[in-house]
């Protein structure tokens, strides 16, 4: 097959392609291989030109057009993780609008072109395949979630397209090493270790449970938990999951009531979780109810209502608002919301989008005007000791793709939760104990 001059873009040669396809009678042929075929053609253009065409003359950047950056992101705008899609979304735009209306990053507009996903890795499958096959992205971007994120990573890998700022901490988006995943917040295995260290340190408590949904991500924090356990010669005393997209916690809270645990690691979404502990209270059960960041500090108070459990939660960003540091990030973001969100409420969640978007805007203005896929993760490489606020310095590497560490807590306290430091405070109303 011969290449004719005239054809000028990559999705027209893609196109062609799948011509070829019929013709030569392949039926199907599954997305990554797709993918491979048209990455492989693009290299071969080259050697297809005519004669006394040079390398100067290369095809465009996907997604970069003379006064705009395009960035592809799949995430759960309805279902039941909306809110935290909608939030992650929220807090990037807010920074973004405001590098736009300054004039965009090296004369640029940066767009986000948004897909819902519901929270549904098929969904988040194709809307990456999306991306990728129409070639009118630059980068991925805060994609929220582990069942969904980590089912695209094959096709990062072969597309060699940057992903940056996830609103997950599984550990498959950092072992093994992969060049273009970015992440810029702490890990699950991070949170639930620093957790039950404190539950056992601080407050003497052994028999700890796990209630985890039944998938990638409920997986990676409950092997966190174990991990974190065996460092003390301990396992959990139960296990119990639920299903993803279910409220059908029944089963697992009856495993973890009847083995007398005193506190419970939560690892799941902010309806499955209200669940739980609601559940667990009218059952007069009332341990420690300990949630990862990913669970929605803000929906999940809402949704628990009145009542004094003792419900925790770990947080990778520090609250949302001001605390007198000049240039603070996390002033900035709700100064930003305020402006192009009146009436929206600053959240954890929407925090970590917000800190998203101010590395991608670094990273994009390390880059240049010449913008490319690698040239973006070479700026990333390059970013060191990037200041976000007190204790929030961000450093990449060659081999370095973890932002932040910090891991914060907070407790609920009159529907909302607030941050502390000292855990025994919790021991007054805390019946604890092995």
């Amino acid at each position: 097959m011969s290449f004719s001059t005239h054809v000028s873009t990559h999705k027209e040669l893609f196109v062609m392609v799948k011509m070829e396809q019929c013709h030569l009678g392949v039926f199907f042929l599954n997305k990554p291989l797709w993918i491979f075929i048209y990455l492989l053609l693009i290299v071969t253009m080259g050697a297809c030109s005519p004669a006394g065409e040079t390398d100067s003359v290369r095809p465009p950047t996907p997604g970069v057009s003379a006064d705009s950056i395009m960035l592809g992101s799949s995430l759960p705008l309805t279902g039941h993780a909306a809110y935290l899609g909608t939030q992650t979304l929220r807090g990037a735009q807010a920074y973004i609008r405001k590098i736009n209306d300054d004039g965009g990053v090296n004369g640029r507009k940066i767009i986000i072109e948004a897909k819902d996903d519901s929270y549904d890795p098929p969904r988040c499958l194709s809307n990456t395949q999306q991306f990728i096959i129409d070639n009118d992205v630059l980068a991925l971007f805060c994609y929220v979630g582990t069942p969904t994120t980590v089912k695209v990573l094959p096709l990062v890998e072969e597309a060699r397209i940057p992903l940056i700022g996830m609103f997950t901490g599984a550990n498959a988006l950092r072992e093994p090493f992969n060049r273009y995943v970015v992440n810029i917040r702490a890990s699950y295995y991070q949170e639930t270790e620093a957790a039950v260290t404190h539950l056992i340190q601080d407050l003497g408590i052994k028999k700890i449970a796990v209630f985890y949904q039944y998938d990638a991500y409920g997986f990676d924090g409950l092997i966190g938990t174990e991990l974190a356990l065996k460092k003390h010669h301990l396992e959990p005393v139960a296990r119990g999951s639920y299903i993803r997209g279910t409220l059908n916690i029944k089963e697992g809270l009856e495993k973890i009531r009847t083995s007398g645990a005193k506190a419970v690691v939560m690892v799941g979404t902010y309806g499955a979780c209200a669940r739980f502990i609601s559940k667990a209270q009218e059952h007069d059960y009332t341990p420690i109810f300990y949630n990862v960041s990913f669970v929605g500090a803000e929906e999940l108070a809402r949704r628990i209502g009145n009542g004094s459990p003792t419900v925790l939660m770990s947080q990778v960003v520090p609250p949302p608002g001001p605390d007198g540091t000049p240039h603070d990030a996390a002033e900035e973001y709700v100064e930003l919301l305020h402006h192009y969100f009146p009436g929206e409420t600053p959240s954890f969640v929407g925090l970590e989008g917000f800190f998203n978007a101010r590395i991608l805007v670094e990273a994009l203005k390390k880059a240049g005007r010449n913008l490319t896929r690698e040239g973006l993760v070479n700026a990333i490489e390059s970013i060191r000791n990037y200041d976000l606020g007190p204790g929030m310095s961000i450093t990449y590497g060659p081999r370095d793709r973890q932002g932040l560490d910090q891991v914060y807590f907070t407790h609920l306290d009159q529907g909302s939760f607030v941050p502390f430091s000292d855990w025994k405070d919790l021991l007054p109303t805390t019946e604890t104990g092995p």
